[in-house]
């Protein structure tokens, strides 16, 4: 394994790589069905390798390119059985794994952050990384203290590849969808664009995770590590074990399923209401089951700061809807921004569109599943239904941007679960303004 390939040409060239070599594959199956192979078990193999490439070249190249591929591996709940079955491994892969960086990659980053002696502050230090993401991995280690730490550290030029590799997907979009069919590009590419520069500088991670860990302190449901050491690129924290909802997603019981998305869906929510701060990178690979049952979570670098909790138009929004008041609900959509005054749409199909957001909280329980994820996506992105066009008359206010893709996200992970949740209970709790009339009561 080589150092992060820096750039551009060598990026962009293996980026345009994926869909060559979908391509070269597609024309390799033609040849199969002439020669006798049913379509079926060729098509199959076709998905199967353009899934492996793309793990492959994603993986190796980290950056941007790695943080398109863990966005899109949250969706893959969405996509047809009879393609998500060759993309799930693979874009699961991503979220909390890749091939590592060498090892005088890793001393040098530790030596420029924290001195030429800085194994002098750890008793032990482990070369081998136990998880690689897309702008750092992490090596666990054990403090000068005698805690044990991980300790997460960034790839050299990971900010030049961050930038490269946006404008390079940007520049293949229609190319690039081909890849994961069933998926909008645009809006995961604009939201990692106006976010990198801040994920770049772990001490703003630090920063964040220090009021996590502040806010979450001695709590019996979630555990969130204490900062050891914060630097630019580097950031040392108090080593957290546990289960990766990665693996829950994989094997887990049904007992598992249920409470850790009854726990991931409460953090949602009780991380704007006790820090003030909403996490926002919401896949599988930051949060995991701790052996004494908490949701633990890691990974602060991208946080949406709501210093008095989630706004509090969203919470009476939710009860008015759930009440079926289509007008009033039209009327305070407008109210924030996300119609527009000179925007013409009916109540009654805006509130149609609305309803597969508000179907999780009708009941007192409700099931996430892979099943009801893809029928919402097929409501809101079929146009052959007759609310489609609502969407291109809705508009998503800046200050919007990262809760929408944060609970777009969460239901995602919700739905590759599978879990069964009191949702409404959680939305009473914690979401300021919301007053869900009683079941049966909801129109």
């Amino acid at each position: 394994m080589t150092d992060l390939p820096r750039k551009a040409v060598v990026r962009s060239a293996k980026l345009a790589s994926v869909p060559l070599g979908f391509a070269g594959r597609t024309a390799l199956g033609l040849g199969k069905r002439l020669g006798g192979r049913p379509a079926e078990i060729v098509a199959a193999e076709l998905q199967a390798r353009t899934a492996q490439q793309l793990f492959q070249v994603l993986g190796e190249l980290k950056g941007g390119a790695m943080k398109f591929g863990q966005a899109l591996s949250i969706f893959e709940a969405a996509l047809p059985e009879d393609l998500a079955v060759h993309y799930r491994t693979m874009l699961t892969k991503l979220q909390d794994s890749a091939p590592p960086m060498p090892t005088t990659s890793v001393h040098g980053v530790l030596r420029a952050q924290m001195g030429t002696r800085w194994r002098s502050r750890f008793e032990s230090f482990d070369d081998h990384p136990v998880a690689s993401a897309s702008i750092g991995q992490v090596h666990r280690a054990v403090w000068k203290d005698g805690r044990d730490v991980a300790v997460k550290i960034q790839y050299p030029g990971a900010g030049a590849a961050l930038m490269s590799d946006i404008r390079q997907i940007s520049r293949v979009a229609k190319v690039a969808a081909s890849w994961v069919p069933g998926i909008e590009l645009g809006p995961i590419l604009d939201e990692l664009r106006d976010r990198m520069a801040e994920e770049l500088d772990y001490r703003l991670e630090a920063e964040s995770q220090a009021t996590f860990a502040a806010a979450f302190d001695g709590d019996p449901d979630f555990a969130v590590p204490h900062v050891v050491d914060g630097r630019e690129h580097v950031i040392v924290s108090e080593w957290l074990d546990g289960l990766p909802l990665s693996r829950i997603i994989a094997e887990g019981t049904q007992e598992q399923r249920d409470t850790a998305s009854q726990l991931y869906l409460r953090f949602l929510l009780a991380g704007p209401a006790r820090a003030g701060l909403l996490h926002a990178d919401p896949h599988p690979g930051n949060f995991r089951m701790t052996p004494d049952g908490r949701l633990g979570v890691i990974d602060f670098g991208a946080v949406n700061r709501l210093p008095n909790g989630m706004p509090p138009e969203i919470g009476p929004l939710l009860t008015t809807g759930l009440e079926g008041s289509a007008e009033d609900v039209l009327e305070g959509l407008r109210g924030i921004g996300f119609v527009k005054d000179n925007i013409d749409l009916d109540p009654q199909r805006l509130l149609d569109y609305l309803e597969p957001f508000m179907a999780p909280f009708r009941t007192d329980t409700f099931t996430f599943s892979r099943d009801w994820l893809r029928g919402v996506f097929a409501h809101i992105n079929d146009p052959r239904q007759p609310n489609y066009a609502v969407a291109y008359k809705l508009n998503l206010p800046p200050e919007y941007l990262l809760i929408h893709r944060v609970w777009g996200g969460g239901i995602g992970v919700l739905s590759q679960l599978g879990g069964t949740v009191h949702g409404r209970a959680i939305v009473d709790e914690l979401l300021p303004g919301a007053d869900l009339p009683p079941v049966g009561d909801a129109d």
